[in-house]
Order: structure tokens, then sequence, then C-alpha cells
């Protein structure tokens, strides 16, 4: 059944902003994206009465839900501060005056618990590891993949998880082009495939949509992958993060407890830098940095066996050596690599025997033994 805008519309002007106003006549809803029963829009709203709008957002996103047809509802929260607006003000004793609170009511109280107060385990899942790089072109989605079936391989039950919102690869490196189902509790189902659970925002847009979201429609996405995915019981979900330091990276910190974070670099310092940032942000966290993988390593030529040093080499693992965490390996850049990549059907899965997929297994090893004691207590 198909979900028009108007539908989404009509549902939405049955809530009332905090004011009391017709959550359609408030002027705070974005564009609306309705197709194939998936519905995306934000709420933007003034910074200071962010809080008094989150009941108002979940509201409408139930709402959406309700929809006979829709099968996905993302709605997020946009809060900006109006430019050349004054800082809150000072406490003032209330007056009684109906509608939205004084602002200092939003306002957290000071001391209170951290950001990171916020992280519960998903259910079922022993152990969360986030896959990322400090910038992009490094190879980060492909390591990810392949670690997953290294680890696969390695007797785990395993999921993978495309947090990459921007630019989803997981798609096409996994050849799925399925839409999630919905169980019973409204949450979706991880598509499988080679043994895998598979979750990506890219199961949920055409390949060709631009994701043009701001930082809080980013960060309900990252949730709502997390949460509301019907996960099952895993040994361990691997995250294949965006590239950068951004509101993906903080939102899953704050989210679950990360179990460790395998940087992905090529040996050129151009990239070490970036990752040196990766790897600082998630030691700022307090994530435990499982080690760094050196992607590109080296070029390979497939007909005489040749090393070439395109790109450098050793640079990450001196810079592993420098900063005190593992160096995971070395990943050549091969052709068999990026043709199975391309192909959906990552060398691991169809060249299980080739040196390729040992590299990914060594790596998936060491990552497994430190996750060991983890693993073990689920």
């Amino acid at each position: 059944m198909s979900v028009t805008q108007q539908q989404v519309l009509d549902s939405l002007g049955r809530i009332k902003s905090p004011r009391g106003v017709a959550l359609t006549n408030a002027n705070v809803l974005s564009a609306i994206s309705a197709s194939d029963g998936k519905v995306f829009f934000s709420i933007n709203v003034d910074a200071a009465e962010a809080r008094a709008w989150e009941s108002v957002r979940a509201e409408a996103e139930a709402a959406v839900r309700a929809i006979p047809g829709v099968t996905t509802a993302m709605v997020a929260l946009t809060a900006e501060r109006k430019p050349g607006s004054a800082p809150p003000p000072p406490p003032q004793p209330s007056r009684g005056t109906p509608g939205v609170q004084p602002v200092h009511a939003h306002k957290p109280p000071q001391g209170g618990q951290s950001p990171m107060a916020r992280q519960s385990e998903i259910p079922g899942v022993a152990a969360v590891i986030a896959v990322a790089s400090g910038k992009g072109g490094v190879g980060k989605s492909t390591t990810a993949l392949n670690l997953a079936l290294g680890l696969r391989d390695l007797g785990l039950k395993v999921g993978l998880l495309d947090a990459d919102i921007y630019g989803p690869s997981v798609p096409r490196l996994t050849g799925l082009r399925d839409k999630p189902e919905l169980n019973d509790e409204r949450k979706m189902i991880p598509l499988r495939r080679f043994g895998l659970a598979i979750m990506s925002i890219g199961f949920l847009v055409e390949e060709e949509t631009a994701m043009i979201w701001r930082g809080p429609m980013v960060m309900s996405a990252v949730t709502q992958m997390l949460r509301d995915v019907e996960w099952g019981k895993l040994d361990v979900l691997v995250v294949d993060m965006p590239p950068g330091t951004g509101d993906a990276q903080l939102t899953l910190a704050q989210n679950v407890p990360l179990k460790g974070a395998v940087i992905v670099s090529t040996p050129q310092d151009l990239s070490l830098i970036d990752a040196r940032r990766g790897l600082a942000m998630f030691k700022k966290v307090n994530v435990p940095v499982l080690g760094i993988v050196e992607n590109m390593s080296y070029f390979q030529c497939p007909h005489c066996g040749t090393k070439s040093d395109i790109f450098g080499h050793g640079g990450a693992r001196h810079e592993a050596e420098k900063l005190g965490v593992p160096f995971l390996g070395e990943i050549p850049l091969h052709m068999a690599i990026r043709a199975t990549s391309d192909a959906g059907n990552p060398v691991v899965d169809s060249e299980p025997d080739g040196p390729h997929a040992a590299i990914y297994r060594a790596i998936a090893g060491q990552v497994r033994d430190q996750l060991k004691g983890v693993i073990a207590a689920a």
C-alpha cells in the first residue's frame, strides 16, 4: 500500500505543539519524504525549546508508524539557536504562563549524568565493535565486511550494521537489494547473507538518493538502526562507521558500551594523520582501540606477484607502535579484493582458501582474542 505525503500531514495535523497549535500549522516541519512505505522528516525548533518538543517528536513518530502501509518512520528533532539570540536567562519564579516552559526549565541540572550514562546493551548482542577511519576512501567498508566474515569463520554469530548514513556501501558489497520486513513488535528484521545479520540505511532508500540530513537526523537514524532492529543473539555486531569523528560516532559511543574500535588506514601520511584523530576520539570517550589495520599496504601484481609500495609501506605499523595499540595486519591493494567487493561476493566468502581470506581471518582472530572475556560471559 502506497503512503502519500498528504496521509502523513493528515496524521500530524492531530498532534499539538507545546503551545497547543496543530503541528502542521506550527511552521516547524521539514519536507516530508514518503515512498515505498518509508517516511522521513524532521521537526526544526529553536534550541531553547528543544526539551519541550521531544515528546511531540515521539508522538509524531508513533502517529506516522500507525498509518497503514508505513514500514519505517524516522522523525528527527533538530534544534538550533536563532542567530543573534541571547543566552538563556537566569532562572525566574514560574508565573504559571501557559505553553512552553521557561528556558531554564529545559536545562539539565548542573552536575548531572554524563551523556555516556545513556548507554545500554543491545539485547542479545554480546559485543559491539566499530570499524572506523579518519577519512574516506581507505577501504573501511570492505574491511568491515571481510572482518565480519572472518569472525564468522571462527565460529562466532556475527551481525553487520552499515552506519555510514551519507554513503552506505554495504548493499553494493553484499549484493543485497531487498527491503527489511517488520516483525510483530514493529522492529526491522535484518537481511541475511553469508551467514551474517545485515542492516544498512541503504536498504531503506534508493542508491541514488542524496542523504541531505542534519546532525540530529543522522543521530536519530543511527539510534533507530541500533535499537529498532531485531538482531537476535549475536556474539559480535560489527558497525561500519562513516569516515571522520562526527555525530554518528558520538551517537554510537553514547548509545551502546562499545567493546572496541578497529581503525583502518592506508600507509600514507595524510591518511595516518586522520587515523590518529579517529583513534584519539575513541580514547576520549573511553572506547578501547582493538588495533590498526593497514589497508592498501602494497600493490601485488596479479600476474607476476611483484609487490610495489604505491602509498608507502609500514606507516600504520609504526603509528600503532608509537601510540601503544595493537597492529592487526596488512591488507594488499589487489584486484581480487576489489573485483569481489564490486560484485557483491566478498573475498573471504568467494575465495575462502585464498591468501587474502587468510589475512582477514588472521585479523579477525586478533579481534576475537581481545573480546574473549566479553563473548564468553554472554
